[in-house]
């Protein structure tokens, strides 16, 4: 319960936050319309009065007109209420989907902030659920639920203080119904709020499973899995029915229960009423009125009203779970600790000047340096050249599970080291330590001298180049998933790196050539081609440090050859990190580092390692299998 006042709170905050001139004014309107729609038994109580006391004279003519009179300023009210509706209707639908967009904003916004970790972490399906099921649930709440409750609270209230000034021992036995009324609801209600908030858990999952078969398929079909698999997605759907069948169970026999209750006590109203005129009971009142046809009848209008207005705020129950459940799961997004970045260290685009020195400037150059703010105000420039060095570095995914042990190495600018040992050795490990996917427990990373976590996350980055064996590429054409690389680069710069990564000949067959559409990740393209894209994306970048993590294993030898001359280009005076199962492509690296269980376990070039016939050898002659 402490939750939802907290996520009820935070949310109404964030309305009145994002709106804080329509919320009012909305409120307004809505409080406006719920008076008005109490006061007609007001009136029908007067005219009642007004028919008894003409009855005995029969002098009609006066009572008719002070009845039009009534009916005329009803009529004006019901006009004003009719009007102050289409307003807070109007404005509730800027104010809920303008909400919305928001709240995706903040969310997406916020995602990209996120460590890699959590992603890692975290169902994919699920985490597009909070886009799609939660946003809508909000949706529901805010558009209708809160207004109605809002609205029948208000109307409740009124009717319940006319009713004071009506009859006390009328309103006891209406609140005596009531209070029957409500006992139900919390027993149904808190029984349907429990599986409604299972249902948006199941739904998440059974999301997140379908996404992942989606990206799966082919594999599923390989493997003959389909039966296995519908027997997966029916243990988790069948999950999701029981749970929503449960919560709508609950939901579907409340109204009925109530509405039948409300009936009952309709009529326990009209004979308790009765009773009391026959027997003369005294009358209790905050207006002292004395009890009389004319307030029995009006009554018994505003027990219906009454009754119907509870029921009402009952069956906005599931709304408010569901909507709440939802909003819950958005603030636990929105509530994700971004990634930490401590840096103060920027990479900023450099002159050089006839003494040697670095100016900065603001115009895009081929120079770039990192700007260290000292603590006595004055700014250090170093250049940026590509020195990159790990001293004694142990690191783990999880705290108590060490996957690196001890790692130190060290790549000057322009080498090419490579990465080789069996899969889990540790190689992908290594490059994501070096753009701060990750950060390490012990000892520490050096780029230029720099400990990288005195460099801004996004400045590193933007500092290497990087090719992964999973190629992603974006809905759009072949061009912008190039410029994807550098958003400045020109379409020359992305034909030239297009060249460079030998991509350009393909790309000139296609049918609409670099302005051909790509979709669904480049489903229309091979699998080397995907990666030859990627190749050129990172070439257009022209980082000093460029990591190549099996970026070539997707390409054929004819093509590969084809590619390393590009490769070999685009390596060239830069640092670049190779992590490699195809040994020929590490060859003329300057160095090879050997990985085995997270330790470094040879180093040294290929010549050499050939000649030490250790792990190396066995690996490149075949001796040893890889995998």
């Amino acid at each position: 319960m402490t939750n939802r006042k907290g996520t009820l709170g935070r949310l109404l905050r964030t309305l009145f936050h994002f709106y804080p001139v329509l919320m009012p004014l909305t409120i307004v309107c809505i409080l406006f319309s719920s008076v008005v729609s109490a006061l007609p038994s007001t009136f029908m109580e007067r005219i009642i009065r007004l028919i008894e006391q003409s009855y005995p004279s029969g002098d009609w003519g006066a009572v008719s007109s002070q009845i039009l009179t009534l009916v005329a300023i009803m009529g004006t009210l019901y006009l004003i209420s009719l009007i102050s509706v289409f307003i807070w209707t109007r404005l509730m639908a800027i104010i809920t989907q303008g909400l919305l967009k928001k709240l995706r904003c903040q969310m997406f916004d916020g995602m990209q902030d996120l460590p890699i970790r959590y992603f890692d972490t975290h169902n994919h399906g699920d985490i597009m659920s909070y886009y799609t099921n939660d946003i809508d649930t909000l949706r529901q709440l805010v558009s209708n639920s809160m207004p109605q409750l809002l609205s029948s609270g208000v109307l409740v209230l009124s009717v319940l203080f006319i009713m004071l000034s009506y009859s006390v021992w009328l309103t006891l036995v209406v609140v005596l119904g009531v209070c029957c009324m409500l006992m139900v609801t919390r027993k149904v209600g808190g029984g349907s709020a429990k599986y409604f908030r299972r249902q948006q858990q199941s739904l998440g999952k059974t999301e997140g499973f379908v996404e992942e078969l989606m990206n799966g398929q082919k594999v599923v079909k390989v493997f003959c899995h389909e039966e296995a698999t519908k027997h997966d997605f029916d243990r988790l759907n069948e999950a999701l029915f029981s749970d929503s069948r449960t919560a709508n169970t609950y939901a579907n026999t409340l109204m009925p229960i109530l509405n039948n209750m409300g009936n009952v006590l309709y009529a326990v109203v009209a004979m308790v009423g009765g009773l009391l005129l026959l027997s003369g009971v005294p009358n209790l009142s905050l207006s002292g009125s004395v009890l009389s046809i004319s307030i029995v009848v009006p009554f018994l209008n505003m027990t219906k009203q009454f009754c119907g207005n509870i029921g009402q705020v009952s069956q906005q129950v599931n709304s408010v779970v569901m909507g709440m459940a939802g909003a819950q799961r958005i603030f636990e997004l929105m509530d994700q600790e971004p990634e930490s970045d401590e840096g103060t260290i920027t990479l900023v685009n450099v002159q050089e000047q006839q003494d040697g020195s670095l100016v900065e400037c603001g115009h895009r150059t081929n120079v770039w340096a990192w700007r260290r703010p000292n603590p006595d105000g004055t700014v250090d420039y170093i250049r940026l050249a590509g020195d990159v060095r790990f001293e004694h570095v142990d690191f783990g995914y999880n705290p108590d599970k060490v996957v690196l042990h001890d790692v130190s190495l060290y790549a000057e600018p322009g080498q090419k080291v490579a990465f080789v040992g069996a899969t889990g050795a540790g190689k992908t490990t290594v490059t994501n330590l070096i753009n701060r996917f990750y950060d390490i427990q012990k000892g520490r990373i050096l780029y230029d001298g720099l400990d990288v976590t005195q460099i801004k996350k996004a400045d590193l980055r933007r500092s290497l180049g990087v090719v992964l064996q999973d190629t992603n590429l974006f809905t759009g054409t072949v061009m912008e998933n190039i410029r994807y690389g550098n958003l400045d680069a020109c379409d020359e710069e992305c034909i030239a790196a297009a060249e460079l990564a030998g991509a350009h000949d393909f790309i000139t067959r296609l049918p609409d050539g670099y302005n051909t559409m790509l979709t669904s990740n480049g489903a229309n393209l091979s699998q080397g081609q995907r990666q030859l894209l990627a190749i050129a994306r990172a070439a257009v970048a022209d980082p000093p440090v460029m990591i190549m993590d099996e970026a070539t294993s997707s390409i054929d030898t004819r093509t590969e050859a084809i590619v390393q001359q590009g490769m070999d280009a685009l390596m060239c005076n830069r640092t670049v990190f190779v992590i490699a199962h195809r040994l020929s492509t590490v060859k003329n690296s300057d160095s090879i580092m050997v990985l085995e269980h997270g330790r470094i376990i040879e180093r040294g070039s290929h010549d050499k390692l050939i000649a030490d016939k250790g792990k190396y050898y066995q690996l490149y002659t075949g001796a040893f299998e890889l995998e």
